[in-house]
This record gives C-alpha cells, structure tokens and sequence, in this order.
C-alpha cells in the first residue's frame, strides 16, 4: 500500500509506452513505410505519449486530491457544527466493524480527543497518508515509465533489418509486456504469471489489431 500513489501510475506508463509505440511502429511498418518513417512515427509517438502521459496522470490525480480536500474541508465543518452527531457517527462504524456499543464509544471518544479530523477522515472517508493522491508523483512516475517503455520497441527499429522488423518487434514487445507484468506484480505482491499473462493478451491484442489496420491502408494507398 505505501507504494500506491507511484505504483498504479508506473505499470500504466509502461505498459502504454510498450503497447502504444510497437504497435505504432508494426502499423507504419505493415503500410510498408522505410525505416526513417518508422523511426520518426516511433518517436514521435513516444515524445506525444510522454506528455499526455504525464498531463492525464496530472489532471486525473488532481481531480481526486480536489475531492478530498473538499471532503475533509466538508468533515472539518461538520465537526464543528455538531461534534455529538459526528461522535455518534463514528461510534457506529466501530459497532458496525464488531466492536460493542460502549467500547465503540470509549474508542470514539479517544480518537476524537487525539484527532478528531484524522479520525474520521480515515474511518469515514478512507482517506490516510498511504492513499492519498499525490498529482506530481503520479504525472513523474507515468511519463518517466512511458519514455522507458516506449524506448524498448523504438530502440528494436533502430537494429533491426527492416525485413524482420515486424515479427521480431511483436515478439521483442510481447517479453517486454511480460517482464513489466511479473516486475509490476512482484513490486504489488500479487501473482507474478497472471499479471504478466494479462498484459501479454492485451497488448498483443493491440498490436495485431494496429498491424492489420496498417496492412489494409498500405494496400489502398
């Protein structure tokens, strides 16, 4: 939990950057562009998406941080205007959780006389220093992860002949996917295969969708 507020973010820039840039490059390549066109769709692709990245992870998280000043803003008011319906409030959520009535009340009571605000903003709202968003941490850790993951395809472009440049980038950003899923899962504590399994069908999913897309408009043109 004390890695939430970057590790949410980072998986997702990764991920996007991986997923995003290769199947970027196979759509242009599949359309039979030369490799210079490949190279600049690539990092054009990876500066762009670097700094969407980081401007939706900015404005998302900002969001939620305006909702939670507002609702501890909100809670500090109530408590003033009636600290008895606040106890009272609390003392229930304590009930609800197993405790009995008058002990509920006893720990109401302390928690109050210590911190009232932080009481009820992690029992009612659950907000606490752990959870709580952090925009500028959340926008860093997405675009730095972005431009990492994003570097892995265009880097595969650049020593690839052009030839093989299609399969050999599928299957170079599959491991890619699968290496951030088990690192993500790993860093998270959860089960490293389903996590990188998950990531691997979807971005392959992806890339083969942009591929025959890239295919068809070659063609045409």
């Amino acid at each position: 939990m004390a890695r939430i507020g970057w590790l949410r973010a980072a998986v997702l820039g990764a991920n996007d950057g991986i997923v995003s840039t290769a199947s970027l490059i196979i759509g242009v390549a599949a359309a039979g562009a030369a490799r210079g066109e490949i190279v600049v769709a690539g990092a054009a692709g990876l500066v762009a998406g670097a700094m969407s990245m980081a401007a939706g992870e900015y404005v998302s998280v900002s969001s939620q941080a305006d909702t939670e000043r507002a609702d501890l803003a909100r809670e500090q008011a109530e408590l003033l205007a009636d600290p008895a319906a606040e106890h009272a409030e609390l003392t229930d959520l304590y009930v609800n959780r197993g405790l009995e009535r008058q002990v509920a009340s006893t720990v109401a009571d302390q928690l109050m006389a210590r911190d009232a605000l932080n009481a009820h903003a992690r029992d009612e709202l659950n907000i606490t220093d752990l959870t709580t968003a952090r925009p500028v941490v959340a926008a860093m850790a997405s675009a730095a992860t972005f431009t990492a993951g994003a570097a892995l395809p265009l880097c595969l472009v650049l020593i690839l002949p052009v030839s093989i440049l299609i399969a050999v980038e599928v299957c170079g950003s599959l491991l890619f996917l699968a290496a951030l899923g088990a690192v993500g899962a790993r860093a998270g504590g959860a089960p490293m295969f389903t996590a990188s399994t998950r990531v691997v069908f979807w971005g392959g999913l992806a890339m083969a969708v942009t591929a025959g897309i890239g295919r068809l408009v070659g063609t045409a043109v």
